[in-house]
């Protein structure tokens, strides 16, 4: 299935990005006339998915966190947040409820990691269509 709007996004794992990426998501999506509490899930969700990337990925330095937003036919939204690295960090210093925070918001939450190749996030949600 094709895209009919797509955007991509670089941006440095700085804490201060996280409100960027959340912001940029929110302005792309703003012209499909999402409900707010559907835009509050999908803000929340990129929010989480962006933390993780930066906390989980870069602990020690800088690196690139890319952000993709994808809109398909029948108001279908895929948004991937993607690190070129891999980190199996120290699993007693998770609590895991980033992933239960983003499921609950969305749709479907898909998560792949290998070494060498990064982590991929995709947070996928059905927009409602709005009644006139």
């Amino acid at each position: 299935m094709k895209a009919e709007n797509s955007v991509k996004i670089q941006f440095d794992s700085l804490s201060a990005n996280e409100a960027f990426a959340r912001g940029a998501a929110a302005a792309f999506l703003a012209r499909y006339d999402p409900t707010v509490p559907q835009l509050a899930d999908i803000k929340t969700a990129v929010s989480e998915a962006v933390t993780n990337c930066i906390v989980h990925a870069y602990p020690d330095r800088i690196g690139p966190v890319t952000l993709c937003i994808a809109v398909y036919p029948e108001r279908l939204v895929k948004i991937t947040v993607m690190e070129p690295l891999f980190t199996t960090g120290n699993p007693e210093e998770r609590s895991g409820l980033g992933f239960a925070v983003m499921q609950s918001f969305m749709d479907k939450v898909k998560v792949s990691s290998q070494p060498g190749k990064g982590t991929r996030v995709v947070l996928t949600k059905r927009l409602d269509e709005r009644s006139t």
